[in-house]
Order: structure tokens, then sequence, then C-alpha cells
């Protein structure tokens, strides 16, 4: 009996300073931790979000840029920060690619940092120059399917989303191609528009004014639903086949370090929840091609575990070196 009342005792005690927490917080400004440069798409998708999430919790909400590869200096930095709830993480799919890219890692993604919400989702996109013969993926696959080994996809660099995705494509649709890597979203533009490669696969917002403007062709994107923007532009997986359950979207999450107590994620997480619902942060979002998607921490850390393993199997099978 007396355990059960001391068991009671600290059961109460500790809800009530989660309940203190949760009361409290946040008292100081939040910083974004964000592993890309400004002015690309995961520092914009942070910058609009931390606006809103200023707006509601009354204090500034920081972006900290710490770009590097993998994302690794700033998952460091999250890793080791005090777990206060003041230092969260902007993560994506670079998260899970670095698990299977990296000989070793000074955080382990699914054990050093606690999921806080899922933020966005954005297209990548399968596009052609202009003046290519190739109107349809279908008509791509076919003709990969009839000259092996001739044709070339770009991406950007190796290991990133995009050169995965593609390296995923290729296996999926059982084709042989290659996949080009080039330093960077302008490089990539630049083959296409010149000739110098066949098709790419790119984020959909960095050449969505190239699309519009006529000066590439995107045939197909890789998500799961045609982009709201231009309705006409079909799934991969619409192609069928091999490719009827493709699916891959680039994605941006928020997450913390692991120890911070639960009542601050469940604090941030129902901010999120808020922000991301409201009419004025989605359009924004639409406005750079993201859209925009709030997630229970669970979800968070069951797309986290599925990306890894999913990353790592396309690593593996494509034989990219561990750096």
């Amino acid at each position: 009996m007396v355990n059960r009342r001391q068991a009671a005792v600290a059961l109460a005690a500790s809800l009530s300073g989660l309940s203190r927490a949760q009361a409290t917080y946040p008292s100081k400004p939040i910083r974004i931790v964000v592993p890309f440069n400004a002015g690309g798409i995961a520092d914009l998708t942070a910058r609009a979000v931390g606006e809103a999430l200023s707006a509601r919790v009354g204090q500034a909400v920081v972006i900290d840029n710490r770009p590097g590869a993998g994302g690794v200096a700033a998952g460091e930095l999250v890793a080791r920060a005090e777990p206060d709830g003041y230092t969260l993480l902007l993560m994506s799919n670079g998260t899970a690619v670095s698990a299977g890219l990296f000989k070793r890692l000074p955080f382990d993604a699914q054990k050093d940092f606690a999921p806080v919400s899922l933020i966005g989702l954005f297209d990548l996109a399968i596009v052609v120059p202009a003046a290519s013969r190739f109107k349809t993926l279908p008509e791509l696959l076919a003709a990969a399917k009839a000259a092996p080994g001739k044709l070339n996809i770009a991406t950007v660099n190796v290991g990133s989303t995009q050169n995965l995705a593609a390296e995923l494509l290729k296996t999926t649709a059982g084709i042989d191609v290659q996949v080009v890597p080039f330093n960077g979203t302008p490089a990539v533009i630049t083959a296409l528009r010149g000739g110098q490669v066949d098709a790419a696969v790119e984020i959909l917002g960095p050449v969505k004014s190239q699309i519009t403007s006529g000066g590439l062709r995107a045939l197909a994107v890789l998500g799961a639903k045609r982009p709201a923007a231009l309705p006409q532009l079909p799934t991969v997986a619409e192609s069928g086949g091999p490719l009827a359950n493709f699916k891959v979207s680039s994605w941006n999450a928020l997450a913390a370090p692991v120890r911070i107590p639960p009542a601050i994620v469940q604090r941030l997480n129902s901010e999120l929840q808020t922000v991301l619902a409201t009419p004025t942060l989605r359009r924004r979002l639409a406005e750079i091609d993201i859209e925009a998607r709030a997630s229970t921490p669970a979800q968070l850390a069951t797309l986290l575990a599925d990306e890894t393993r999913r990353w790592g199997e396309v690593i593996a099978r494509a034989g990219i070196p561990k750096q």
C-alpha cells in the first residue's frame, strides 16, 4: 500500500512538473536549426512556419542556418542542445538518407531526437528539354528499354533525395539508364537546356518557372497525387505496371533533443497543428510549391524509420560508397 501511495505521489509530482513546463513555455526565443543555406526550399519553409508559430506563442522564432554535408553539423548541434524546447531541428529526407550514406554519424536520428511534427511536403518531378522527343513518361521508359544504357538522367549531388529518387525510379521501372550528378540545380537546368542530358529528376519548385515559361517540359511528378498548381501533370504511378505503387515526396519536419519534456512536445505539436491549418500559411507555402502538412509525433517517428530503411536499401542497391 505504501509503495502504491509513493508511486501515486511521484506520478502526481511528475504530471505537475510537466504542466508547469507546458504553462510557462515558451518564455524566450525559439531557435530552429536549418541544415541548408538561406533561400532554399527548406529555409523558406522554416521561416514561413516560424513566423506563424511566433505569432501564436508570443516569442520570436529564429532561423539558424547551418549548412553542411548530410545535415551533420546541424544535427549534432541540436542533439547536444539543452532539451528545453528552445532549440529545434528542421528534419528532412536528408536526415533519413544520411543514416545510410555515412559510415559514422555523431548522432542517431531515431534515438537522439524527439519528433514534433511534419510541417510540409514537396514534389519532385521528371523533366525534359522543351524540344525533347519524349512527350510522356511512358515514352521515355520505352526508349530506355529499347536502348539500354543510352539515356542520361541528371540530378543534383550523389546521395541527394533527387539522386536517390532517380536511382529508385531506375530500379523500380527496370530500366538501364545513366544517373548523372551535377553540382546544383542551375547546372542541371543548363545541361537539360543544352541537350547534354535526356531528362532530370528535380524538386518541382526550383524548375516550375522553367516549366511554365516553356523552357522545360515536365513528364510526371513522383508523389502520390497531381500537384495543385499543375493539375494536368500526371504522377509516376499513373504509368502503371511496376510503377503503379511508386511514390516519393520530399518532406520537412521539426524535432527536438530526445530528453525534452513530453508536455513541451505536446504544446509545440498543438501549435503547429493550428498554424499549418490556417489559410494564410497554407497559401504562403503553396506559393513555393509546399503542401502544408502536420502530423503527430508518432506519425513522424514512423515516417523517419520508414524513410531511413527505404533510402538505405536504395543506397545499397545503387552501390553508392559510404562517406
